[in-house]
């Protein structure tokens, strides 16, 4: 899930729908209001926020700063008017990048992509089986072939992949998948995703390393080998 903090309903509306047609959830805040959520929001849920995206406020660097202090994703400033001081004041304030608006959505998400992998240098990817997953926005690979996922399936795979072995509420997964705020989408189409990336992940390793249980929700156990077939 991506957090914009942007003044305007306008703006914050069109990026939703650019972002949704990228699969990308996006949640959008007034600075005012953005500041009473991320100070009483519980870790967990600030942990399914991939990027925070600063629009046109009034004080982003205070913002950035503020951002910084309660969670490590990645700081996206943009701003409207070039401004070398602005520029500077923004990256001594935590910010990881400053763009020029107007920017497509999809430099955005080139944009947070390379700042995770600067970041995840040293734990950018997990192995479990044959089976490699990156946190780098590629795709995972099967004993060094890649395995194309669509977006949701991949973020799926990466949320159980970074929590392996722990269960994960079917709630945790749709919060990762489709942000805290989405009441639109249901369950059961988190549900149909994972059922999806089983079958993938079953016809490329032979066995299906995800588990489900009632109540629990899903995990990624640790490698499985595959099930031989009957001696006959």
């Amino acid at each position: 899930m991506y957090i914009l903090i942007e003044p305007s309903t306008l703006v914050a509306t069109g990026f939703a729908s650019s972002l949704g047609r990228e699969g990308v959830p996006l949640a959008s805040f007034l600075p005012e209001e953005f500041l009473e959520w991320m100070t009483a929001a519980p870790s967990e849920d600030l942990r399914t926020v991939e990027a925070f995206l600063l629009g046109n406020c009034e004080q982003p660097e205070s913002l950035s700063k503020f951002i910084r202090a309660h969670s490590p994703a990645p700081v996206i400033a943009m701003s409207e008017t070039p401004s070398l001081e602005r520029t500077l004041a923004l990256f001594q304030a935590g910010a990881d990048d400053v763009v020029r608006k107007p920017v497509h959505v999809r430099e955005l998400l080139a944009r947070v992509e390379a700042v995770r992998r600067r970041e995840r240098v040293e734990a950018r990817s997990v192995e479990i089986g044959r089976l490699r997953v990156y946190f780098d926005g590629r795709s995972p690979d099967v004993a060094g072939a890649e395995l194309a996922l669509p977006r949701r399936e991949r973020r799926i795979l990466e949320v159980l992949a970074a929590q392996r072995g722990r269960w994960l509420t079917k709630q945790q997964v749709f919060a990762a998948t489709y942000g805290l705020f989405d009441d639109q989408v249901q369950e059961s189409v988190v549900e149909s995703h994972v059922s999806k990336l089983r079958r993938k992940l079953a016809a490329a390793l032979g066995v299906d390393p995800v588990e489900s249980k009632r109540f629990l929700g899903y995990r990624i156990a640790c490698a499985r080998a595959p099930r031989k077939p009957p001696a006959r």
